[in-house]
């Protein structure tokens, strides 16, 4: 019974599922499908595959757009705050590992097509950037929130997505023409390029899978494990080889584009604040980037995006040297972490732009133009994540005990589980809340991002804002002169001021004056009246009675 039905509801899912959805696998397989047809249809009912602070951050735009929001979660994650938000909630992977849970797809679209799900967001992470997710979304009848799967495939293949670079005419930085998986490949390119290189996992990001190469000594050792690092995170090891550009800036530019062909870019963020090739904090637009930069890498990502065809929300990542020289190295498929200073700079609800593009409306239908995009002010973004940096960045986990954010004019929150006795998970990213600061230029951001960090009271758990407030303070930071050697060239960085908890404090204070007395002087010259308690008489023969 369950069966017909399934089969009356999709019946190119159940199509999929005789032939064996176990062999959906690589991306590069689906890039030379067909694209499929605009459609129009407007959505009811939109799962978000994934959790934690983005899939809330769809839940509300979704709510704003009143459609039916549906969550799924692991079954560590049953008391998380996204299933408690959403409208609808489903536990997916049930046995498999906390991470394994939120990449199952044949059980997230499964569950979809059970529940008549329109569509899926994909959030970022996880699946987000999965061109056979994508076509399994497809093949089963449901909108996939995001680029189309083949234009995903070209993107996610770093070779491939240079190819598309250098079609376009767009200066890349020299690298290996296809994705390697043998260390040998990695040794003839250091001899014909030098030291130092970079090593980048082939499919994917998020600084997984990266290693630089300073020695030619250490390249086997760096090749195995940015080779390992890959295969766990993504499921294929290849990796890319590029020469490594030194003291660059990292600049990326926000595309959006709809299914008629039309695109536009929201100006760049400045993402050169870096530890270990993971963002820390993203400024928009990109202070103190010479002008006719700026315009020829805000044209040089738009001429790309138009050549493969471009559709929903992406950023072009550019290094630029301190001559102004600039060079492309990916494009990222989804929407980033920071997309929220984007929004906040442009006043576009890049999300609410997703869904209403994926519901096959064109950007003038959303009143989306280029003309019509204007940058106002300067917004910073800082990942408030559960690690100690005075134990280099150890995760931490727990119970949160006391939690007070900062606020304001000008200061947003995007979080999931900020609130006190949340429970933070050891299984999943240790992002807390991303802290958005709005204002006029770039310095009055930073002051306002550090009054905001300063409100924050968070006990239970350990976090990075002591490490945040030294960034947002540091000279160099506030003249805008940061490249992504930041971090590494300022040890001062990690030199932290004692916390003072100053109710424990006064606690502490009181239980030791409580059981031992003043340890101090009493503040007056009056000595203390010596006063001797009465001690009751008993009666002689009444002591036993």
């Amino acid at each position: 019974m369950v069966l017909s039905a399934l089969i009356r509801a999709r019946p190119n899912y159940v199509a999929r599922l005789t032939t064996g959805i176990s062999a959906l696998g690589s991306p590069r397989k689906l890039a030379t499908s067909s694209a499929t047809p605009p459609k129009t249809k407007e959505f009811k009912k939109v799962m978000v595959a994934n959790r934690g602070e983005i899939a809330i951050r769809v839940f509300r735009a979704l709510t704003e757009l009143n459609k039916t929001s549906v969550a799924i979660y692991s079954e560590q994650d049953k008391h998380s705050m996204h299933r408690l938000k959403a409208d609808e909630a489903y536990m997916v992977g049930k046995g498999l590992a906390p991470v394994a849970a939120y990449l199952s797809i044949p059980d997230i679209i499964d569950v979809a097509c059970r529940n008549d799900i329109d569509a899926i967001h994909p959030g970022y992470g996880f699946l987000s950037e999965r061109s056979d997710f994508a076509q399994a979304c497809e093949d089963a009848g449901i909108v996939f929130i995001g680029p189309a799967p083949q234009v995903m495939a070209r993107m996610g293949d770093k070779v491939a997505a240079r190819l598309a670079a250098t079609e376009s005419g767009v200066k890349v930085v020299p690298g290996t023409e296809k994705p390697v998986t043998d260390v040998k490949e990695v040794k003839e390119f250091v001899k014909e390029h030098g030291t130092p290189i970079i090593l980048k996992a082939a499919f994917g990001g998020g600084g997984r899978g990266m290693r630089r190469v300073d020695n030619e000594k250490d390249v086997e050792e760096s090749f195995h494990r940015a080779y390992s690092e890959a295969l766990s995170s993504f499921g294929n090891g290849s990796l890319f080889v590029e020469k490594f550009i030194e003291r660059p800036r990292h600049i990326e530019v926000q595309i959006f584009g709809d299914n008629y062909g039309n695109i536009v870019h929201l100006y760049e963020r400045d993402c050169s604040v870096q530890r270990r090739h993971q963002k820390v904090v993203e400024i928009a637009p990109a202070p103190a980037l010479p002008p006719g930069v700026r315009e020829r890498i805000l044209n040089d990502a738009l001429r790309i995006a138009r050549h493969v065809g471009y559709n929903n929300a992406g950023t072009v990542e550019f290094l630029v040297d301190r001559k102004g020289n600039y060079f492309f190295i990916e494009v990222n498929a989804r929407l980033q972490v920071e997309h929220t200073v984007s929004e906040e700079i442009t006043g576009v609800d890049l999300v609410q732009a997703q869904i209403r593009v994926a519901e096959g409306k064109r950007l003038q239908d959303i009143k989306l133009s280029q003309e019509g995009i204007h940058v106002n002010g300067c917004a910073i973004q800082c990942r408030v994540t559960t690690e100690n940096p005075a134990l280099g960045f150890q995760p931490d986990s727990g119970r949160i005990e006391v939690f007070r954010s900062g606020e304001g004019m000008g200061i947003r929150l995007d979080s999931a589980s900020t609130f006190a006795g949340s429970i933070i998970s050891p299984h999943y990213d240790s992002l807390l809340v991303k802290v958005i600061a709005h204002a006029r230029n770039h310095p009055n951001a930073a002051s306002k991002m550090i009054r905001a960090l300063r409100e924050f009271r968070i006990r239970g758990v350990k976090t990075n804002i002591p490490f945040l407030l030294n960034v947002l303070q540091q000279p160099s930071f506030l003249d805008a002169s940061v490249d992504t050697y930041f971090i590494d060239e300022h040890p001062e960085l990690f030199v932290f001021k004692p916390s003072q908890n100053r109710a424990q404090k006064l606690l502490s204070y009181l239980g030791e004056v409580a059981v031992n007395g003043p340890t101090t002087p009493l503040a007056t010259k009056l000595m203390p009246a010596h006063v001797s308690p009465p001690v009751p008489t008993i009666p002689a023969g009444q002591l036993y009675a």
